[in-house]
């Protein structure tokens, strides 16, 4: 009777680790380089930002099927969703605009013009309005959603690499790494209300809807700057692992998730007292997270071992590691199909995880072969170059790995040459 118990508990707790699986994995053109994801959760499409091929790949959310491929400007970046006006809009950093693409028909319908290197699209779904953060010219573009019209141009400081939006106090972040600083942005007004001083090279922000607190992550100083979002003002710096490089908010369990690129583990903060309550180790090089509400798990995407690290959101341990395809640097959940895609990079492939509840596994289909696009490889970087990774954020002393690197950036990456790709090799 004892062994049968033991054997059922086995097999219970095997099922529940195995409940995540690799589905499928949809092959890009050679060289296409995914960089960015999104989902439309009107039509049930996944969009994929591909930097190389200079398009965006459209995703049938409940077949896997390639819907169609939409031309985007130079060096697509990054992505956000109106569900208002069902539109997606695509930063195109190199030819300085924003294609916005219609969410039923998947075709181009506007080409906005903003100003140099925009990177980091936001939506503020009270306003309607699109904010782009533009790395290049120390601003940010404000754009009408119902009109797909410049509405605003606003001065915040150098080098502003990431947005997140307020709901409560209606208000837009904007994280300028080398000012290391915040900008606060009226949602209404569009007008800059506050400058909040973060801790060093602020590079991805995150908001916190039941506590009303926005976290910054600040990868020159391993630490996570928490701002009250009534008042503007810092609640507590937050110590983390090294480098901080991707934030997400657990709704269930009130929780911060800070993935730590150099450190190879994830911080997890507690969202009433912003203090560490677990530092989760995982794979190599942690990139990207996702959390699935259905289910309570978050992902992160490991871009150095080829991986993605499923984490329990209430007891932070990890579930499972799934090997998925070369470089994964993005990640977006469809809570529809309980699916995860994940961008990669290098193998310029999509990999398609499934969740279940009931720890219900399929075996793994096998990926589709992986194809290595040709790239520029170095053993340091060219003399004056500054190096940024796959979203933006300046690198001080980069490692081994894939960088852009813009042509005529000054010291803090600011200028008007177009970016490349390298590869440093020791």
């Amino acid at each position: 009777m004892k062994l049968a118990s033991v054997l059922l508990a086995t097999g219970c707790l095997l099922s529940a680790v195995k409940a995540q699986w690799l589905e499928t994995t949809i092959q890009l053109p050679d060289s296409s380089e995914p960089i960015a994801l999104c989902y439309n959760p009107t039509d049930n499409k996944v969009y994929s930002a591909n930097c190389n091929g200079d398009n965006v790949t459209v995703v049938d959310g409940a077949t896997n099927g390639v819907l169609a491929t939409v031309t985007a400007g130079s060096f697509p970046y990054a992505l956000c969703y109106n569900p208002q006006n069902n539109k997606v809009y695509c930063a195109n950093g190199n030819s300085s605009n924003v294609t916005v693409i219609d969410g039923a028909t998947d075709s181009v319908i506007a080409t906005v013009t903003t100003m140099l290197y925009p990177l980091a699209p936001c939506y503020n779904p009270t306003n309607n309005k699109i904010y782009c953060a533009n790395r290049g010219s120390r601003n940010v573009t404000v754009i009408d959603g119902a009109t797909d019209s410049v509405i605003g141009i606003l001065a915040v400081d150098s080098l502003p690499c990431a947005l997140c939006y307020n709901p409560q106090n209606d208000k837009v972040y904007c994280a300028n790494a080398v000012s290391n600083n915040v900008t606060v942005i009226d949602g209404v007004t569009d007008s800059v209300i506050a400058t909040v001083t973060t801790g060093s090279f602020p590079c991805v922000l995150c908001y916190n809807p039941q506590s009303n607190k926005v976290y910054s992550a600040n990868s020159g100083s391993n630490n996570v700057t928490v701002m009250d979002g009534a008042m503007d003002s810092v609640l507590a710096t937050v110590p983390t692992g090294y480098q901080p490089y991707a934030l997400c908010y657990n709704t269930q369990n009130n929780k911060v998730c800070c993935a730590d690129v150099s450190g190879n583990d994830v911080t997890v903060i507690d969202g009433v007292t912003d203090s560490v309550i677990a530092m989760v180790a995982i794979g190599t090089s942690p990139y990207a997270l996702c959390y699935n509400n259905q289910n309570n798990k978050v992902y992160c995407a490991n871009c150095n071992d080829n991986s993605v690290t499923v984490i329990d959101g209430a007891g932070n341990g990890v579930l499972r590691s799934i090997e998925v395809g070369d470089d994964p640097r993005a990640l977006a959940w469809n809570p529809l199909q309980n699916r995860v895609y994940v961008a990669n990079l290098s193998s310029s492939s999509i990999s398609v995880l499934r969740d279940s509840m009931t720890g219900i596994e399929e075996d793994p289909k096998p990926q589709a072969p992986r194809f290595k696009p040709a790239a520029t490889v170095v053993r340091t970087l060219p003399a004056g170059a500054v190096a940024f990774d796959a979203m933006g954020r300046r690198v001080l002393n980069p490692k081994p790995g894939v960088y852009f690197v813009g042509e005529g950036s000054g010291a803090d990456g600011q200028g008007s040459g177009r970016m490349r790709k390298i590869v440093i090799q020791r």
